[in-house]
This record gives structure tokens, sequence and C-alpha cells, in this order.
């Protein structure tokens, strides 16, 4: 009784601390974006962009901190730890929950560079995160339907060129790119609809993960498989961390070298689509397997 009354309380503190935090050093960002509108110089811009990574590393730390604020948090970090913070990685990872990019925000503050995301044309137009986004260069996609390209055939390849020239901003600063493969967030409706060939996955799209390479590939020192689990609980993991009940986090981490033969054009390129998309399930099938063995573990945990 008294673990469920003191969760409202433990809600109000860490949501309060979350959204204070982000907010405190989003504006402290967005103040040294600002110097880059009026001093177009490339050796300015990429000092203040480092200036920046730093304050986005000290969110990092601080939703780190959020971990520990009402709850005994256990990380239990397994596999390929040996990363450094001045390379350049790409995250494959599943998608259960927001909760995963604060996972994986406290991961990268611990030894790996500060990740960057693909994010939304529209995102941009959120107050503080949208500003903030584009002072630490993340890329903004603007997708063109098939029906806009039809209208306007100049629009053709232009989200690519686009997001090309955006991305050679992070040849400055050692960056990771995560790349939610599923598309959305996994649930058993989900899984169920799209009738899904693995246990605890949706199947992957192949696409934006090819494209990613197709646009970085050459930068990247490596591959980073993480797979993230929660013990099983019916409330989301996200009531979970704000309420302080979530104790045990499970991750593995893998690494894979960069090969050449995961480069290549996979829009207009068949028979690399079809090798890319056979590499990317053969991936998502030894990570059901490795959810399967950390879920074993999350559900029964060894006897203290």
């Amino acid at each position: 009784m008294l673990t469920l009354l003191l969760a409202p309380f433990r809600v109000i503190i860490n949501f309060t601390f979350g959204a204070l935090a982000t907010a405190i050093i989003g504006l402290l960002v967005i103040l040294v974006g600002l110097p880059k509108l009026l001093l177009p110089i490339p050796v300015v811009q990429r000092g203040l962009s480092t200036f920046a990574n730093g304050l986005f590393r000290l969110w990092g730390y601080a939703m780190s901190l959020m971990f520990r604020l009402t709850q005994p948090m256990h990380w239990h970090i397994h596999g390929d730890a040996q990363l450094h913070r001045d390379r350049w990685y790409m995250i494959l990872c599943n998608h259960l929950s927001w909760v995963d990019i604060l996972v994986l925000m406290h991961l990268a503050s611990r030894n790996m560079p500060m990740p960057r995301f693909f994010l939304k044309q529209q995102l941009f137009w959120v107050p503080i995160i949208g500003l903030g986004c584009w002072t630490l260069d993340m890329p903004f996609m603007k997708r063109y339907s098939r029906e806009q390209i039809a209208r306007k055939p100049h629009l053709k390849g232009r989200d690519i060129a686009t997001t090309q020239k955006k991305c050679a901003k992070f040849r400055h600063i050692p960056t990771t790119v995560i790349n939610f493969c599923e598309g959305t967030r996994f649930t058993p409706e989900k899984h169920k609809r799209k009738n899904s060939p693995f246990k605890h996955l949706l199947p992957p799209k192949a696409g934006g993960t090819a494209f990613t390479l197709q646009t970085m590939g050459e930068q990247f020192d490596a591959i980073l498989d993480i797979t993230i689990v929660y013990p099983s609980n019916k409330r989301p993991a996200v009531w979970l961390l704000l309420s302080g009940q979530l104790r045990d986090i499970y991750v593995n981490v893998e690494t894979i070298p960069m090969q050449p033969e995961l480069i290549g054009d996979y829009f207009n390129d068949e028979e690399f689509k079809a090798r890319f998309q056979r590499w990317l399930n053969q991936r998502w099938q030894h990570k059901d397997e490795v959810i399967e063995k950390l879920t074993s573990r999350a559900d029964n945990p060894p006897q203290q």
C-alpha cells in the first residue's frame, strides 16, 4: 500500500526533473545555436557545434540520473563494451518504449559519441526541442509522396540529396546514428497485425537502414546491434520509470565491423536490395534469440 501511495509523488519528481533538465539544457543549446545564424564561418560553426555537443552530453548525464532518482536501478549490460567516444557508429535497436531513447542516452554518456536521430520535418516546430536538434545538426527529413513527385518530378531524389548534405556535418564530430529498424514501438497488437515471423520483434524496415549506410557508411567505424529488454510487466516501461518501479534494465551490445558489401543503392539496385534484406532479416533473427535469453534472465533473476 505504501508503494502505491508513493507512486504519484515519484511520478511528479521524475517528470519535473526530466522536463526541467530538458528545458534548461535545451535553451542553453539554442543560445549556442544563435551565433551559427550570424557567423556562417566553418571553423566557428564547428566550434559552436562541439560546445553544443558537450551540452547534449550533459543532458545525457541528466537522463542517466533520472534512472536513479527515485528507484534502486540495476543495469545488466552484456556483450562488447569496447567502444570509444572519438569514433562513428550506427545503432540497430529494437523499440519497446520512448524509455529506449533514455537507455541509449545513458549508454552514450558513458562511452559512445552522442547520438543523432533522423527527424521528421514537422518536429522542427516543437518548442525548444526543434531548435535544439537543429543546433545539434540533426537531419530533418522531408519525405515526398509518390503523388507529390508525380506532380513535381524535380522533387525525386531531393530528400536523399538534402540528407546527404546535412550528414556531411557529422564528419567533423564523432557521432552515433540511431536507427529503430521496426519503425514503431513493439506491441502485441502490431505483432499480430503485421504477421511477424519473429517472436519478440516486428519485421525490420530495410530501406531506412540501407539509406543511412548509403549516406554515411564510409564514415562509420562499426555497426552496434543493441538489444533492450525490460522485465515483463503489464504496465508500460515509461510508467515504471516515472513511478520508480523500473528496477532492472537488460542490454546486449554487439559490434559488427563495417563491410563494403553493406553499402549500395537500395532503391535502384534490385540485387543489392535482396541481399541487404537477407542480411538484416538474419540480424533480426539473431536479435530475436538474444531477446529470448534476456527475457528469461529478466523474468527469473538469481536469488540473492
